[in-house]
């Protein structure tokens, strides 16, 4: 994830021109059946991101301490950055014996007994490790060769149908342990559409829209999930709550909305162009943005309503980090993370999640 957050860098970093541009490439996916009833935690979620690596660490014990004396009550965790639940492929999807995997395992369950609401953040085409054990299912050069980012790191194809079954299998596992809902990040395609196309050869034999494919995905984890007894969460990018199109990543809010239980969006100031809104310094009005975000998303959401459609809940990913790469930025600390909750409660979203990939967070 980087500091950047969840699902990357918005390489569109926010700007009115990726959302102008998005909009071109917008092909409206065919309807799928209603989602199941909608799942909804009991209380508003109020969580932090804690990374696979932390939960093995001594800061583990620092974290739980935050969580209990303060007024957040969750966790999001990785279960497949450092830790596989479940046997990669070529093997079944059994669960695994290594000794991280059990460690895991046991700290959900102490985390559960202090009733801690578990989030497992599964990263879902941007992994690593599944493409390295299954590189048939990474995205292809046109040559036939893996096709790799900016940062070096291959995808697995999003229409693969047959890749989709690592991750819910990993959602399954993650429920059965104790988790209470399963978020899907990366749930997407390479940012940069016109590159990637044309480096890319996508085996996609349906004719599947970008939006349709990350639709059809979520729609067949959330059956899984439901089933399972969890609740389904998807993150997307930021302005994915502005745009009408899926700014070439296949990610629409009405699709998504309509699939999903949570919706997050990534609302970082630090992420958003000078000028977006008519904000200048984007840093630097940590409480305009996320309101202007909100406004947007709640705004797509009652269209949905209007429309009959699921509304999926929303909870945005808020900025617990110091964007030090940004000019002008400003250090981020409680009382930056209050301006960002405060914005959001204003618009009547009252759970959030904090991002920060050191997993160091304002006392």
């Amino acid at each position: 994830m980087g500091v950047q957050g969840c699902s990357g860098t918005q390489a569109f970093q926010g700007g009115e021109r990726g959302i102008a541009s998005s909009a071109i490439h917008l092909n409206e996916s065919k309807a799928l059946p209603a989602t199941a009833k909608i799942r909804r935690p009991k209380s508003p979620i109020r969580g932090i991101y804690v990374s696979s690596s932390a939960v093995r660490s001594p800061k583990m014990e620092k974290l739980i301490e935050l969580v209990d004396r303060t007024e957040l009550n969750a966790m999001v965790i990785d279960v497949n950055g450092g830790i596989n639940l479940i046997e990669l492929p070529p093997s079944s999807p059994r669960p695994s014996n290594s000794r991280s995997a059990k460690h895991f395992r046991q700290t959900v369950k102490r985390l559960k007994s202090k009733d801690i609401y578990l989030i497992a953040r599964i990263v879902t085409f941007k992994n690593p490790s599944l493409a390295r054990a299954m590189p048939a299912w990474t995205l292809k050069k046109k040559d036939g060769t893996v096709w790799r980012d900016r940062g070096g790191e291959a995808w697995i194809d999003p229409y693969r149908q047959e890749a989709w079954g690592y991750p819910i299998s990993l959602a399954q596992e993650a429920l059965r342990i104790g988790f209470d809902e399963v978020q899907f990040d990366y749930v997407r395609f390479p940012e940069n559409r016109d590159k990637v196309d044309r480096e890319v050869n996508f085996h996609n034999p349906n004719g599947w829209s970008r939006p349709e494919a990350i639709g059809r995905f979520l729609h067949k984890a959330a059956g899984k999930v439901h089933k399972s007894g969890g609740i389904i969460s998807a993150d997307v990018f930021g302005l994915i709550g502005t745009a009408r199109g899926d700014m070439g990543i296949g990610q629409r809010w009405s699709t998504i909305a309509a699939e999903v239980d949570v919706i997050s969006p990534m609302v970082y100031p630090s992420h958003y162009s000078p000028g977006i809104w008519g904000i200048n310094a984007p840093d630097l009005m940590a409480g305009s943005i996320v309101s202007h975000a909100m406004k947007d998303a709640v705004k797509q959401n009652n269209e949905l309503r209007r429309n009959g459609r699921h509304i999926a809940e929303v909870r945005p990913w808020l900025q617990s980090f110091t964007a030090s790469w940004v000019h002008p930025h400003q250090t981020y600390g409680s009382a930056q993370i209050r301006e960002q909750v405060r914005a959001a409660s204003k618009e009547g979203v009252n759970g959030y999640l904090l991002w920060n990939a050191s997993c160091r967070y304002p006392n």
